[in-house]
């Protein structure tokens, strides 16, 4: 059974960093993508940052030039750098992953990620 755990949400004031950590555990595959999202309560859940199946990475707009998304060789283990964080950054943050499917290319997508975590929260006072 795969499980997908965030660690390292807190509250950080404005222009600080915050590193967060996503580990997947139940397979010894290595994953497919991985992505970090967030949501503020009462709004749509936005793609911080993805890490795809060629190493590609992608940024929100939001967040470019102060997100860094990175992953260990096993690939099931993902972080997210945060640095100048901003009121804005509040949410709760959310890893996802998902696994090769019989050799076939997919886009990972929010909707087609199967496996995720119970988020962390972020809070970043001004």
């Amino acid at each position: 059974q795969v499980e997908v755990a965030e660690y390292g949400g807190g509250s950080v004031q404005s222009n600080g960093s915050l590193r967060l950590s996503c580990v997947v555990s139940g397979s010894t595959r290595p994953t497919y993508c991985m992505g970090w999202f967030r949501q503020v309560e009462g709004k749509e859940r936005e793609r911080v940052a993805q890490i795809d199946s060629d190493g590609s990475i992608t940024y929100a707009d939001s967040v470019k030039g102060r997100a860094t998304i990175s992953q260990n060789e096993e690939k099931n283990t993902l972080y997210l750098q945060m640095d100048s964080l901003e009121p804005r950054d509040t949410a709760v943050y959310y890893c996802a992953a998902d696994y090769d499917r019989g050799g076939i290319d997919f886009t990972c997508t929010e909707w087609t990620y199967p496996y995720w975590g119970q988020g962390t929260q972020v809070t970043v006072s001004s």
